[in-house]
């Protein structure tokens, strides 16, 4: 049965011009595969694999009979003094998973909730150390850590900040972000110019002390904001600065992780290790709401002293390890290592960069950048309207190419299925670039 105008109306959207929507909604009613099925019969290449979470494909069968096993055996358990088994499976699998020295989680219900998880457990390290002056945390500008106080506080998108500005947490900066067009336009994996960035945590550290900074969060590659690939050598040095001044690195791998670089975790990819990996997204390929806090074993450790029967950490949600999330991600992480996903991921990279750099002549474009299976299109905005080329490009994919792009204001953004076929994606792209070339 139809939507009524009612029922439209009556949902607000998450990060959506909800008005503009409503005006002709772009709806969805089943997904199969590398594909949705729109509301009027059409199926939809999705260029996004659901919102960077669904890489192993929509309705993946082996997670779907998983869960529902699952629902019908033990829908829900108190995670509060009690657990649900298939919960402690997950957590160990997930630390084989792992780089090695990450053998415990915390689980939660979103990559936010990761995010404020992951402060809190850096600050409260510290705490446990004897340190509680370290309570400075430092994000990046353009970084996203989620909707969360705690994100928004040390992420750097401006308009996800803007309004709550004056109640964000104190004792927070920022590094600079790494996009420079005059530098690393058009660029091919990681950009050759940009580690000095790194160095601004040095000076950070000689304005407020070193010993005064609790943790250091990045994405490794920056996802929301329009996918910017860290420079060479850009994330060792801030591995080294962090080392020197007894810093945690957190990083935030609630897109990177699961196979997004062709890696199970981006800190594999390039080789540089954090003390903290968040993730979500990919843990379930986005079938159940879960997220994850992975710490090395030091940091853990360092929690469980003093009187036994006390609690050690104050911290949890109602959801941390949901039964039948846990299922999910069960099933998700079986796929990753029976079906080779992360071969297939890091044989569909070339592919995927010469399709995707192909439409560097279309009108409008100003850039176009790329890392793994994560792709971004540029177009410059149109004057005293930004973000409407985006849009509109995003809206004329889905009606009239029938393919699914997301856009952040004026920046086309791909996550293309870990296991994609190269012929559909290149097809895909071809029709964007059909979409550019007529949109002024």
């Amino acid at each position: 049965m139809p939507l009524t105008q009612q029922q439209i109306d009556a949902y607000w959207m998450p990060f959506t011009a909800n008005r503009d929507f409503k005006k002709q909604p772009r709806l969805v009613v089943g997904a199969e595969g590398h594909y949705y099925t729109s509301a009027d019969g059409r199926r939809i290449y999705d260029c996004f694999s659901g919102l960077w979470c669904s890489g192993l494909g929509h309705c993946h069968p082996k997670i779907v009979a998983a869960v529902q096993r699952q629902v019908a055996t033990l829908d829900y358990c108190m995670a509060f003094q009690m657990g649900g088994e298939n919960s402690f499976q997950l957590a160990g699998q997930l630390a084989e998973f792992a780089p090695p020295g990450f053998n415990h989680c915390f689980f939660t219900g979103s990559g936010s909730e990761s995010a404020d998880t992951a402060l809190k457990i850096a600050l409260a390290y510290h705490r446990a150390q004897g340190n509680a002056q370290r309570n400075r945390l430092v994000g990046r500008e353009r970084g996203y850590h989620g909707v969360n106080f705690g994100g928004i506080s040390v992420g750097g998108i401006g308009p996800n900040r803007k309004v709550f500005n004056a109640n964000l947490i104190n004792n927070v900066d920022h590094l600079p972000h790494t996009l420079d067009l005059q530098h690393n336009a058009f660029s091919k994996g990681q950009p050759a110019w940009g580690a000095h960035l790194a160095d601004e945590l040095e000076r950070l550290a000689a304005l407020h002390d070193g010993g005064n900074i609790a943790a250091v969060i990045v994405e490794p590659v920056a996802g929301s904001t329009g996918i910017l690939p860290p420079p060479v050598a850009y994330l060792q040095r801030l591995r080294e600065i962090c080392d020197r001044h007894g810093i945690l690195l957190i990083f935030d791998e609630v897109i990177t992780a699961f196979g997004r670089v062709g890696e199970n975790f981006a800190a594999q990819r390039f080789g540089v290790m954090p003390d903290i990996i968040t993730t979500a997204k990919g843990l379930t390929n986005g079938v159940i709401p879960m997220g994850a806090v992975l710490v090395r074993d030091g940091i853990y450790d360092a929690f469980m002293r003093g009187p036994e029967q006390l609690i050690e950490l104050f911290h949890g949600y109602t959801y941390s390890g949901h039964p039948v999330a846990a299922a999910a991600g069960l099933a998700t992480l079986d796929i990753y290592r029976q079906e080779g996903v992360m071969e297939q991921a890091r044989a569909l990279e070339a592919p995927f960069e010469q399709a995707l750099h192909s439409l560097a002549d279309c009108p409008h474009v100003i850039d176009i950048r790329n890392i793994g299976l994560m792709g971004a299109i540029e177009l410059a905005p149109r004057e005293g309207a930004p973000g409407a080329r985006g849009l509109e490009a995003h809206k004329r994919c889905f009606w009239e190419e029938d393919i699914a792009v997301r856009n952040g204001m004026d920046i086309l953004q791909f996550s293309p299925f870990l296991n994609a076929g190269a012929e559909d994606l290149a097809r895909a792209l071809e029709a964007v670039g059909r979409v550019l070339k007529t949109i002024h």
